[in-house]
């Protein structure tokens, strides 16, 4: 059974946005942990570096130009100290749904973040999420498993893709978590 939804596209094509408005349709329905990343950019709009951000409001940062002595991905010197404090204790395993946005090369080079997404793809959680389109042995691992389903983002199906997994997720927790007496938009 496919319970872990992962987004893959190139670059700018949209994945986070997509991720976000799954959250919002998730409505406080479900319990959702998890973080998000986005572009930081400096006042003249170029790209510095990259933030965390934990749907419970916890930020930090992922990547950034100036950040020296670390892991290097690009021009990007790589943040493990916010990766391994900041995104993976927003991992929850007591989350109905776990949202990893993104399980790329960066992120993985944090030992204990490659070690809790392993374990959210082992458990019996729903992991939604986006993953390079390209990857490592990691990320091709994450790929390749039988519980993933991969959808590929392209301009043309992003703005269905959020409702697409919505609904494969809200069937999925209301056979674990039946509704007392309301309709969900999977069942309508």
């Amino acid at each position: 059974m496919k319970k872990n939804f992962l987004i893959t596209s190139p670059p700018g094509t949209g994945k986070t946005t997509a991720i976000k408005k799954f959250i919002d349709l998730t409505g406080g329905k479900f319990k959702v942990s998890g973080f998000i990343t986005e572009e930081i950019r400096d006042q003249k709009g170029k790209r510095v570096g990259f933030k965390i951000t934990t749907l419970d409001g916890k930020t930090g940062i992922l990547a950034d130009i100036n950040l020296k002595n670390s892991p290097k991905v690009g021009k990007y010197g790589v943040n493990l100290k916010d990766i391994d404090n900041i995104a993976v204790p927003s991992i929850n395993l007591n989350s109905d749904i776990i949202v990893i946005d993104e399980i790329g090369k960066m992120e993985c080079f944090s030992k204990s973040f490659v070690q809790r997404v392993f374990e959210v793809l082992d458990s019996e959680k729903i992991l939604v999420g986006t993953i390079k389109e390209k990857g490592d042995e990691i990320i091709n691992k994450i790929k390749s498993r039988n519980d993933v389903e991969l959808i590929k983002l392209t301009l043309e199906n992003r703005d269905e893709i959020p409702f697409l997994i919505f609904q494969k997720v809200a069937s999925l927790l209301d056979k674990v978590y039946p509704p007392h007496g309301e309709k969900t938009k999977s069942s309508n």
